[in-house]
């Protein structure tokens, strides 16, 4: 019998019970029980839904009230000693790692891998220890055994849990403040994180030791850190882990995915695990790497179903790759997504209001869960037991690829007709500074923010009553104009320099403007978690990209005519929203990003034709995109670089082009973030103290930049001397002439109290260092 599981399912709920519930928590509206109920109650319903769907085990561990890696701080008691907690941690200590609190900073997030989920990031010393505390696990592995389910555990492996923190020096802190502190605390690359091993094995032993004692005879442990190009060192512990690991007593279940492992193929063989997972839907061909020889004692698991896109599985393809393995493996042959489901939304039966035709070539989580289940069947039983499934899905797909929806002729000639000028300025850097400069007349550190401020409790009423046709267009548009004044007004009581229009009419970066483009479908509760209580309801791609008119001209052009100060227009850029959004799978991701890349082409030439002297291209996920192994990162950054270029470079030099990027490593790819010749670059540093600006001023970035001075995903507001410390940092690596001042993101998820008073410290900061360096001067 072909065994069937999924490596995990999304946390969030189908109406999003978890964000909801989490906030209340958050404002003091509600219990730690009433928190932990709703838990309970969402674990069991998403645990049913995989017995319903047939899996022989259930996940348990992939729930997070926050992030599974943050869980695993807390799970094995390594929390940052700064923060004074033990090696126990309450749920209110959990979330002061991941939001900071009065005295100390969050821990530093970014994205897990390449995707755009963000985990916290451990923080490693020399001294760190570990010391299990496994109670959350328990808990949950007895409600869900309580229930008749047969539990599957999951955890992070050692080696990708380590591998997925930083190194920050010799010692920890604890008694310092934030300000204070962190030019000790926050070296990187201090130590090897490696010498780390020997004192965190034991706790994995104990984990493992104490789970059998419960009664689970497998778990599942993901090392997706093997799909990375890893330094022989660390390749070489898995033996001596997996060898310690395999003899303390469940089974174990290695699990890989997000990119290929055949090049450790022997290795992985070798080692005395139960089985190993692959993911087939990012690496198909490593499969063969696998198969010849495989031990007649292990386990494959193959990821055939795509646990990172929506698009529907063909059945018929999956059957093809899986019946030979049947015939092979026998019932040594399982199967699941290609990685966990916590990428995808929860539920396609709840989106009533999408047309039928493109719901029918789509598969959220849920649906995915049945699609393992007719595999299954079909291997089981023959295709006959399922014949009516893989009818509908060759249905399906056949629309899909005969739909007139999909291909626009105008798009293509388009495409042809672009040259090798359209994605180059008129004149270098150099040259466009001076007439920038005379443009904007702007002072020493010019003063900014990321783009929106907050979207307040009036903002989304009315953009719900708009949506529901309560408001009419006239009344919507000045209720958005209304909101738009106040931004500026504040802005320009707060003395900021270049002013932005606050974006109370975006719902999100992306859907904003999917809605507003060619080729774009949106769901009504298609969410996914972006990190913490954050989701997001990425935009599905189905077809060509074109932009029907202007976007944004009109309320950004409203917003100049209200100040004598600069005015940012503020776009999305192109690669951000490709990774932002379900991409086609039918052609080249490079060839859809382009295609936007010429929509926002189109928009940006149209501002600077309103007279918008500052246009932002944000593109957060540019570093995000880039794929695991360094031998795939040149294509890549060619034609990312290229599509941002082609969007910026329809204007003239006296027109300002920035870019913001924020919450990923940009160091080892700086020459390609240089070949976006942005003018001005925003990222976000205040987490990592400084820390990521250092690559900029050893590469000797050759343009503008701002680098975030607070993290706006904290509710802390950081004091004067903290800011001011942060940019004296900053202008020792980058010449003040340079340098920019702004928040590490965009304001939309603060309150106006707490962004006013961080804003008028931020101001505060600027003006202290603007006298220090005058007198310097």
């Amino acid at each position: 019998m072909t065994m069937i599981h999924t490596l995990g399912f999304p946390r969030i709920g189908a109406q999003r019970e978890l964000k909801h519930a989490v906030e209340t928590y958050w404002r003091g509206e509600s219990s730690t029980d009433s928190l932990q109920q709703t838990a309970i109650t969402l674990r069991n319903q998403h645990w049913q839904w995989q017995r319903e769907a047939g899996l022989d085990y259930v996940t348990v561990g992939d729930f997070a009230f926050y992030d599974q890696v943050l869980n695993h701080i807390a799970l094995f008691g390594c929390a940052p000693k700064r923060f004074g907690f033990g090696s126990t941690v309450n749920l209110d200590q959990y979330f002061q790692l991941a939001r900071g609190n009065t005295d100390q900073f969050a821990l530093e997030m970014t994205k897990w891998f390449d995707t755009n989920y963000h985990y916290l990031v451990p923080e490693f010393h020399a001294n760190t220890t570990f010391e299990l505390d496994a109670s959350w696990l328990l808990d949950e592995l007895t409600q869900a055994q309580s229930g008749g389910h047969r539990a599957k555990p999951v955890l992070i492996g050692p080696l990708t849990f380590l591998w997925l923190g930083k190194a920050k020096g010799h010692g920890d802190h604890a008694n310092h403040q934030h300000a204070d502190c962190c030019d000790h605390v926050l070296q990187a690359d201090a130590f090897d994180k490696l010498q780390l091993l020997d004192r965190l094995l034991p706790a994995y032993v104990n984990l493992l030791e104490t789970l059998a004692a419960q009664g689970v005879d497998l778990v599942q442990i993901d090392e997706p850190a093997l799909v990375l190009d890893l330094p022989p060192a660390w390749l070489d512990a898995y033996d001596a882990v997996y060898n310690t690991l395999a003899a303390v007593g469940p089974k174990l279940l290695l699990s890989t995915y997000f990119g290929s492992v055949a090049n450790h193929a022997d290795r992985l063989r070798r080692l005395p695990v139960a089985g190993l997972h692959l993911d087939l839907v990012r690496a198909p061909t490593q499969l063969a790497a696998f198969t010849e020889s495989w031990p007649v004692d292990k386990i494959l698991s193959i990821g055939v179903i795509d646990g990172r896109n929506i698009w529907r599985t063909d059945l018929d393809r999956c059957l093809e790759i899986l019946a030979p393995l049947r015939r092979q493996l026998g019932d040594r042959l399982w199967l699941a997504p290609s990685c966990s489901l916590l990428h995808v939304p929860v539920d396609l039966a709840q989106e009533a209001k999408l047309d039928t035709e493109l719901k029918s070539w789509l598969a959220f989580a849920k649906q995915k869960l049945n699609e393992l289940s007719v595999l299954k069947r079909a291997l089981d039983l023959g295709r006959t037991a399922v014949h009516q499934e893989l009818q509908a899905s060759r249905a399906a797909l056949d629309a899909r690829d005969t739909s007139p929806r999909i291909h626009n002729p105008a798009v293509a000639a388009r495409m042809e007709a672009i040259t090798s000028h359209d994605d180059r300025r008129q004149s270098t850097y150099e040259a466009r500074h001076p007439l920038q400069r005379d443009r904007l007349k702007l002072p020493l550190l010019p003063t900014t923010t990321i783009g929106s401020f907050p979207q307040t409790d009036g903002i989304r009423r009315a953009r719900a009553a708009f949506k529901r046709g309560d408001l009419n267009d006239t009344a919507y548009h000045d209720a958005m104009q209304a909101e738009i004044r106040h931004a500026v007004a504040r802005q320009e009581a707060l003395g900021l320099d270049v002013l932005v229009h606050g974006e109370a009419e975006r719902n999100d970066m992306v859907e904003y403007f999917g809605e507003q483009l060619a080729g774009f479908a949106f769901t009504q509760l298609g969410w996914v978690q972006s990190y913490g209580s954050r989701c997001v309801k990425p935009p599905i791609i189905f077809g060509d990209v074109s932009r029907p008119q202007p976007m944004t001209v009109e309320w950004t052009r409203y917003a100049q005519s209200l100040t004598t100060r600069p005015m940012k227009g503020m776009l999305t850029g192109p690669v951000t929203i490709l990774q932002w959004s379900f991409v086609r799978d039918d052609q080249p991701r490079s060839q859809t990003a382009t295609q936007i890349a010429l929509a926002i082409r189109d928009e940006v030439v149209d501002l600077e034709t309103a007279g918008i002297a500052v246009i932002q291209i944000d593109e957060p996920a540019f570093r995000e995109g880039l794929p695991l192994k360094r031998t795939d990162w040149p294509a890549y950054l060619d034609w990312a670089a290229r599509a941002f270029r082609l969007s910026a470079s329809g204007v003239r030099d006296n027109t300002q082009i920035h870019t913001h990027m924020c919450y990923s490593e940009f160091n080892d790819i700086l020459p390609a973030i240089a070949a976006l010749d942005a003018d001005v670059i925003t990222i976000e540093t205040s987490r990592s103290d400084m820390e990521l600006l250092d690559g900029f001023g050893e590469f000797a970035y050759p343009n503008e930049i701002g680098p975030g001075v607070y993290d706006i995903h904290s509710p802390r507001i950081p004091k004067v001397e903290e800011m001011t410390r942060l940019l004296r940092k900053a202008a020792a690596v980058i010449p003040a002439e340079r340098l920019w001042v702004n928040p590490d993101c965009g304001l939309k998820t603060r309150g106006w109290p707490e962004v006013e008073a961080a804003l008028s410290n931020m101001v505060s900061a600027t003006t202290m260092l603007r006298e220090e360096l005058s007198v310097t001067a």
